[in-house]
């Protein structure tokens, strides 16, 4: 694929990924959507809260009203959400205009089918001939009574957040609750849903203004929710990424819960009460050795895949699997949605704390972390550091290194120009040495 990776077409907005590129995808899928069938076609479309999120929702807009679709505006919500009304409202596809945890100069288009899931590469790759000016059919404009609507869809976003609601049945009342909204897509949907159950909120980083989405907050930046738990002697705290499909919790104590323990917390919770299916839990190589002792410990199955939530999904859906998901906190509850939902996720975690009426802390007790120790290299190519033979060689060396001690893991980043390199062993010492070996031979390769 030559714009859309992993998750959508990402870039730098108004370089990378410009006006003209959303205008020729709305263009696009409303015409394949719809007057290629000789219908009108019905298409969502939401955003987080980076300034250039506005702009390319106004070409997207153009690109659907030209080819005859009516365009439902959702405007800032959770990319999560976006998927959730596509389904519940029955529109032929979502678009989510976001680079959920990239910085506010990055920008993104997610594109979603009406099952709420991620679009078919099949028709993704014809969207990038239509793109570069490829594709062997004509895609008219339409004029007169055929010209699409545009239809500000606000309820989407309530409907949305009802079902959060919705989904909780139990009560918050007297708990409290700290929430990291990363300036994001969260920050007009959080807050509203812990309130309606009773929660004692203490709400930071939810004052978005175009340029401050993850800066120096939500989770990628998550000490300030940690101090905010310690001094305001909160019970627990959930930071969320820029588009909220993330979500990262912290201990009463003020410790880090990373989508590893959520799911382990959550996978015991489940299992004990009938609802993981399989009695299996879906984590990614990534995962911590510590974290899949434990569910075996706890006689839960476990089965690895790649990194991506996308790979994690696929697993579920192929084994009719209930819950997976990513060190980073993007965790999927298969029974009930179709994507991550960070605010799902900090729900589900809040049910399993209340029905067990145990602290955080204790849930994740059982759990005996190995050190982890992750860099990122930003390269030059990512494709061919990743098939440089010295790279290669420096693994092996790393492996024969730390033998049944631990393990090393070099991937390429799917949305930016980097190579992670993660070294996990008993110690921090030889995690260290480990990844030396990987980093002395990317050293070359970084991008000037």
């Amino acid at each position: 694929m030559k714009y859309f990776g992993t998750d959508g077409f990402r870039g730098v907005a108004g370089a990378d990924l410009t006006v003209e590129h959303a205008y020729k995808i709305g263009r696009f899928i409303g015409w394949y959507y719809g007057a290629r069938q000789g219908r009108k076609a019905r298409i969502v479309v939401g955003k987080d809260t980076r300034r250039s999120s506005y702009m390319l929702e106004s070409g997207m807009i153009s690109g659907l009203v030209a080819s005859g679709a009516d365009a439902y505006m959702l405007h800032v919500i959770p990319t999560p959400g976006l998927s959730y009304e596509t389904t519940d409202g029955a529109f032929d596809c979502g678009v989510m205009i976001t680079a959920s945890h990239n910085p506010y100069t990055d920008n993104g288009i997610k594109l979603v089918n009406s099952q709420g899931f991620k679009m078919e590469e099949p028709l993704l790759q014809l969207i990038e001939q239509y793109i570069d000016s490829e594709y062997p059919e004509e895609v008219p404009m339409v004029s007169g009574d055929a010209i699409g609507a545009t239809v500000d869809y606000m309820q989407g976003r309530n409907r949305y957040i009802a079902h959060l609601i919705a989904s909780a049945n139990f009560s918050l009342q007297g708990v409290k609750v700290g929430l990291d909204c990363a300036n994001g897509s969260a920050s007009s949907v959080a807050k509203p849903v812990f309130d309606a159950l009773g929660a004692d909120v203490r709400v930071i980083s939810n004052a978005p203004d175009g340029f401050n989405i993850n800066v120096d907050c939500g989770s990628t930046h998550i000490d300030r929710l940690q101090r905010l738990v310690v001094e305001q002697g909160l019970d627990v705290g959930f930071a969320y990424d820029g588009d909220a499909d993330r979500c990262l919790a912290v201990d009463e104590r003020g410790h880090v819960v990373d989508g590893d323990l959520i799911l382990y917390v959550c996978g015991v919770y489940l299992n004990k009460h009938g609802r993981l299916s399989g009695g299996t839990v879906v984590p990614t190589v990534m995962s911590n050795f510590g974290v899949l002792k434990a569910l075996e410990q706890a006689n839960l199955n476990y089965e690895t895949t790649a990194v991506g939530d996308k790979n994690v999904f696929a697993c579920m859906h192929a084994n009719g699997y209930s819950l997976g998901g990513e060190q980073s906190g993007h965790v999927i509850f298969g029974d009930i949605a179709s994507t991550g939902d960070g605010i799902l996720t900090s729900l589900r975690l809040m049910e399993a704390i209340r029905a067990e009426r145990e602290t955080l802390s204790q849930l994740c007790a059982p759990v005996k972390l190995y050190p982890q120790l992750l860099t990122n290299v930003r390269v030059a190519d990512k494709d061919a550091a990743m098939n440089d033979a010295a790279v290669l060689e420096s693994v092996k060396a790393a492996e024969e290194f730390l033998g049944d001690r631990g393990r090393v893991l070099l991937r390429a980043s799917g949305t930016e120009p980097l190579i992670r390199v993660l070294a996990e062993a008993p110690t921090d010492e030889l995690c260290a040495e480990a990844s030396e070996f990987m980093l002395k031979a990317l050293e070359p390769l970084r991008a000037e």
